[in-house]
């Protein structure tokens, strides 16, 4: 500028002295005008070559302090965040960020960075929340990152990181959540991984050329929750039997990599189906089918009562505990190995009984039997004497098919491993892994010996054909006299409920982020939505709650249970007629759109108001109960709210902080505070929520609506 002001006034020795002065005075104003840290933070936009959104356009040299600007969050006049995402920024980080002392959280995810990570940015040692996923950031991991003590969250994903991880890594002893997948780093993981990082409640590392063995010390990471995702690497070796130490309900991916050896059988692997180890084929034993070279056979069938003794009160299918000695396991297996033996005579002689008495019968009656017995593949006897005609009073014992891509028929599952998943009200509920195709989940609706059976088959049918992708699909059934069994997929990650507060009885959970509970909230209004008014029928679920919400490899949402109240209660001998439970049964007189109706416990926190009015189940439930369901997600908190000496229910609570003005930090999630760029839309689902636990139930939304209201927020992002 002085430049052009010398050029202009050549003529006037004297004004071009005081007009310089004048300028250097003014450009003087406006450095001495910034602090050091909108200087340095100008030094990042400096480094933006392309910024379509206009998202730096408020960083303005002449501030006094960057505090206003957009992006910046800041405790007095220190920034403590940076957080810039999905804003399609092209550029590099600069090296010189060191001044920003105070830094605590870093969210630049989605945009399209490239270049170094710069050693200055972990100058910040009270750093708590680095996220850059989804850019493409290269070179190494600086070894300074160790002396960020204070780490909680460190997501590099989707980049271009290479080389191997620092050892001073492990440094990091606050860490939570480490996620490095989908970048090129190489070398094994430091030495003390699992030992120092133990409180590590997601872990991430697929899709890099990582090698050497897996450390045994990962066996300590017992505070991890949904998916310990090592796959598509490179390690090598055998798998340690330390993997057994943690969560049964953390999917344990160890697929495409150079494993070798036999899979341990202890802990957390036995829950594992092959699909979990696929891609490693020096791999061998169950639940492979690739046996080890000196490994006998070891079945662990799961086996519907009338097909073996019943087991003593309290023995689950499988109780994690192995035989002692050698002469144990044998007594097991020669027992095992006998009683399956009798059943396949039995059921061979039994079936030959059956075609003979139903080729009988077709002689002896003439066309009206052989109309009864057409088409009909299952073996079908008559229980009472042959002269009486078929009715409900029939035995069956065959798999029933409810989807043409079953590829498991009943003697899959006898042969099958099973253990046990939980047992409530509704029955036991087993994880069944077949050694041929996937792994199956196997209720129990127990022993009663209720006749009812083309009831039955009429409302599993129906219950079939309910097909939609946030809906745990029901692939099959099997019914007897003595046992009641409805097969579904398997879903993984266990339940919505565990996600949120953790395992009963630990507390542990690795903090969902917005984007991952927005997807569920998504998904649950969008199978609600499907079964309220899109299903073959107009169905209410009646019983929803983050239990009967299950989470699949992707944190997608499956509703589960849908149905099975009202077959429990065809089965016989269900627990539900109970004094305190309200057992909802469809009726001729009821609506069409009253399809099911589970029990619903009239002490539940997701239930209506109205429900403790009426038998009659409406859809209206379902919008009550999903709305406590996003608090639930908001506030991280439990449906029963301790408030000093009483306690209420999570509605009430929520309804009680709003007419006192407390702060909408004290309802939030205190993990959602540091997501600080998504407080609007936190704040629209809060909104939604409220709509939906209205007393008035003409005042909820419909599921459709509350669907389309979660999918305008996403789609703005």
């Amino acid at each position: 500028m002085c430049q052009a002001l010398m050029a202009s006034s050549s003529s006037s020795p004297s004004r071009l002295s005081l007009l310089c002065l004048l300028c250097a005075g003014s450009l003087l104003l406006v450095v001495n005008g910034l602090n050091g840290e909108g200087t340095e933070l100008l030094s990042f936009k400096a480094g933006i070559r392309e910024d379509p959104g206009g998202s730096l356009a408020s960083w303005n040299s002449s501030d006094q302090d960057p505090c206003s600007w957009n992006g910046i969050t800041c405790r007095g006049v220190s920034v403590v965040a940076l957080s810039l995402p999905k804003k399609k920024l092209v550029g590099y980080l600069p090296s010189a960020l060191d001044s920003l002392q105070s830094l605590r959280h870093v969210n630049l995810r989605n945009n399209r960075l490239f270049g170094n990570l710069p050693a200055g940015l972990f100058a910040a040692r009270g750093l708590q929340s680095l996220v850059l996923y989804g850019n493409f950031l290269s070179g190494s991991l600086p070894p300074e990152i160790g002396q960020l003590l204070y780490l909680q969250n460190l997501d590099l994903s989707g980049n271009l990181f290479a080389g191997s991880l620092p050892t001073s890594l492990i440094q990091c002893k606050r860490l939570k959540a480490l996620v490095l997948d989908h970048n090129n780093f190489t070398g094994s993981l430091p030495l003390g991984f699992g030992t120092s990082l133990a409180g590590l409640g997601k872990l991430d590392l697929s899709y890099n050329r990582f090698d050497g063995p897996i450390p045994s010390d990962v066996g300590n990471l017992t505070r991890l929750q949904g998916t310990l995702d090592l796959s598509h690497n490179r390690f090598y070796g055998s798998i340690p039997p330390s993997l057994g130490n943690l969560p049964e309900k953390v999917y344990i991916d160890l697929t495409y990599n150079n494993l070798s050896g036999p899979i341990p059988q202890n802990g957390a692997l036995e829950n594992r189906g092959p699909t979990a180890f696929i891609g490693n084929p020096d791999l061998c034993g169950p639940p492979l089918k690739n046996p080890c070279p000196s490994e006998a056979p070891s079945p662990n069938p799961f086996l519907p009562n009338n097909y073996s003794p019943p087991a003593p009160e309290g023995n689950g299918t499988h109780n994690g505990n192995s035989s002692k000695g050698v002469s144990k396991a044998a007594i097991i297996a020669i027992v095992v190995g006998d009683v399956v033996g009798i059943v396949l005579v039995a059921l061979v002689f039994f079936y030959f009984y059956c075609k003979a008495a139903a080729s009988l019968g077709v002689e002896e009656d003439g066309g009206n039997s052989d109309r009864r017995l057409k088409g009909r593949k299952e073996c079908m006897c008559f229980r009472k004497e042959e002269s009486e005609t078929l009715s409900d009073n029939i035995e069956q014992y065959e798999l029933v098919p409810l989807d043409r891509h079953v590829t498991f028929d009943l003697d899959g599952l006898l042969k099958a491993s099973a253990y046990v998943l939980g047992k409530s009200g509704i029955g036991i509920v087993y994880k069944v892994v077949p050694d041929d195709g996937p792994t199956l989940a196997v209720r129990r609706l127990g022993e009663g010996g209720s006749q009812r059976l083309k009831e039955f088959q009429t409302e599993v049918e129906a219950i079939g054909r309910v097909r939609h992708p946030n809906i745990v699909t029901l692939r099959a059934y099997y019914w007897s006299i003595d046992e009641k069994l409805l097969i579904y997929d398997y879903i993984p990650n266990g339940s919505l409920s565990a996600a949120i507060h953790g395992r009963a009885g630990t507390g542990n959970s690795a903090p969902l982020p917005w984007e991952a509970r927005l997807k569920i909230m998504k998904g649950i209004a969008k199978g609600l939505a499907f079964l309220h008014e899109f299903s073959p029928k107009k169905y209410v679920h009646g019983d929803l709650k983050p239990n009967n919400v299950l989470l699949g490899l992707d944190m997608e949402p499956y509703i589960s249970d849908f149905g099975v109240g009202r077959l429990a209660n065809i089965a016989g001998g269900s627990p539900f007629l109970q004094s305190d439970r309200i057992a909802v049964e469809k009726t001729q007189s009821q609506p069409s759109d009253v399809a099911f109706g589970p029990v619903i416990s009239r002490g539940s926190c997701y239930q209506a108001p109205e429900a403790l009015k009426t038998l009659k189940p409406s859809q209206k439930w379902d919008v009550y109960a999903y709305g406590v369901i996003l608090l639930e997600l908001i506030s991280g908190r439990s449906p029963l709210v301790l408030l000093e000496t009483m306690e209420m229910d999570l509605v009430r609570w929520i309804q009680f902080c709003i007419e006192e003005k407390k702060p909408f930090l004290d309802v939030l999630d205190p993990f959602l505070a540091q997501e600080l760029d998504r407080e609007d839309e936190i704040i629209a689902v809060l909104k939604i929520a409220l709509a939906c636990v209205q007393a008035d139930p003409e005042k909820r939304p419909s599921m459709r609506h509350a669907a389309d209201s979660i999918q305008r927020l996403i789609n703005k992002n």
